[in-house]
């Protein structure tokens, strides 16, 4: 079992993880599929071998952002229960604030696997349903989401987008995930990132968490996660 972090780890572990694939590899390519590609900063990797390929939902603000991507070789829009993903194709997967914002995330998340070489990454960031922020970003009414977000974020922020929050859009959700798919999670952590945990919402999370008796806590709204697939589908986790 992983151990679980209740602060964000210091340096880039994302990136630390993906230079040791790559030196795992020999110093072959590395081929990257960013899910989410409208959410997450491209990853500076120096002197490291890589070509990022985007999927993401078809969307206005998404559109837009991720057309002004210049770190991604090409990329794909529309519905991620179809979209276009050949097996065993990319040693990383960047699964970026996109579960807890799509149906059918589960689904969504087996195809992507598909598209995982054996011993694959994935770099997992999502918003906790179980947080005070995620009870909050879901039942608060479009109107109202869409009227504060300017408020929120910084000018040029996609957004307000779905939010759904399902099952899997948790910790125990994604534990379950995992070991019913096999996978192993290497890299367990809490973090603190949301819009809303800034100066303008810090008041009524805080308030959200004391209403529901810390059932849904405001210490935290991102559960951020390395996950690795086994080399042997067989491999049992210990």
């Amino acid at each position: 079992m992983s151990e679980v972090r209740s602060v964000a780890p210091r340096g880039d572990l994302f990136g630390q993880r993906i230079r040791e694939q790559w030196a795992g590899r020999l110093g072959r390519r590395l081929d990257v599929l960013i899910a989410g590609c409208a959410h997450d900063e491209p990853l500076v990797l120096d002197r490291i071998d890589t070509r990022a390929t985007g999927v993401d939902e078809d969307l206005p603000p998404i559109r837009r952002v991720v057309g002004e991507r210049a770190d991604l070789a090409m990329w794909s829009l529309g519905d991620l229960r179809c979209v276009p993903l050949p097996p065993r194709s990319v040693d990383v997967i960047q699964l970026s604030f996109l579960l807890e914002r799509i149906q059918h995330a589960e689904l969504v998340f087996d195809r992507l696997l598909q598209a995982l070489r054996p011993g694959g990454l994935i770099l997992l960031r999502m918003r906790d349903r179980k947080s005070a922020y995620g009870l909050l970003d879901r039942i608060t009414p479009w109107w109202l989401r869409r009227l504060i977000w300017p408020h929120l974020v910084s000018a040029g922020t996609p957004g307000p987008l779905p939010a759904v929050y399902g099952p899997v859009t948790s910790r125990d959700g994604i534990h379950t995930f995992c070991l019913t798919r096999g996978l192993m999670i290497t890299d367990d952590y809490t973090a603190t990132s949301g819009p809303a945990m800034g100066r303008v919402g810090r008041v009524a999370v805080r308030l959200t968490a004391k209403l529901t008796r810390d059932r849904f806590p405001s210490t935290h709204d991102e559960i951020a996660m390395v996950i690795k697939k086994p080399q042997n589908h067989f491999a049992r986790l210990i």
